[in-house]
């Protein structure tokens, strides 16, 4: 009776030990490895099966619709500094610090959008440009055109910088601020390290450009205020 007993407790934690294992990726290599079907090894070694054995840990699902969002932005930022950059370069204008200004800042974004799309990857997420992810972070303005003067494009620049350093807090705030299971720190580290600082810092610069241009072109005759300025722009 006691070797019946016994048995019996033994088969109850087993199947419990077996329940509780089914969310590790060890033991669904073992189940994978002791089947005889070639299709299941197959997809599960290419990726294709649900399998637990992915990249994906902490609060990953919670925070990566913030974060597709936010490269969205980041690549439409891309694409209207680029238009600026294009506009101050026609021979009409032929602002070349402007020029200069605004290639960088399309440029930075791009590859900014890059490493966030390596990122996602690396936590085993896949970006799907065909779906738009917005949070109420990434709504951008829309604009009928991006053909303004100089002062302008500076304030419109600075907007855009605005919005994507608050981009950049949702998603630190989202990672940061959420319950146990949907925290996400090594996302928000992340962030931190390579946005936040960096995006603070170039609000800082477009709100002094547009200051100090406000302020000289204070005159009769702006003109040769805004080439001064714009010679200023090229030795940055």
């Amino acid at each position: 009776m006691k070797l019946f007993v016994a048995l019996a407790l033994f088969a109850g934690l087993s199947s419990i030990a077996l329940a509780k294992n089914e969310e590790y990726c060890q033991n669904t290599v073992v189940t994978a490895c002791s089947s005889s079907t070639f299709s299941a090894l197959t997809g599960f070694f290419t990726g294709k099966s649900n399998s637990i054995c992915n990249a994906r840990f902490a609060g990953i699902d919670h925070v990566e619709p913030e974060v597709q969002a936010y490269i969205n932005s980041q690549l439409t930022k891309s694409y209207d500094y680029l238009l600026l950059a294009t506009h101050f370069n026609s021979y009409q204008k032929n602002r070349p610090g402007f020029q200069k200004l605004y290639q960088g800042l399309s440029d930075r974004s791009f590859d900014d959008s890059i490493a966030l799309i390596k990122q996602v990857t690396r936590r085993g997420g896949v970006v799907d440009f065909n779906t738009r992810h917005e949070s109420p972070a990434s709504v951008s303005t829309k604009r009928n055109t991006l053909e303004v003067d100089e002062l302008h494009s500076l304030a419109l620049a600075l907007d855009n910088e605005k919005q994507l350093a608050s981009g950049a807090t949702h998603v630190h705030s989202r990672a940061t601020h959420a319950t146990d299971a949907d925290r996400d720190p090594e996302l928000a580290h992340y962030i931190e390290e390579n946005f936040l600082g960096k995006q603070a810092e170039t609000v800082r610069k477009l709100s002094g450009y547009a200051n100090d241009l406000a302020k000289l072109m204070k005159v009769p005759d702006p003109s040769l205020s805004v080439y001064l300025f714009d010679e200023y722009l090229q030795k940055q």
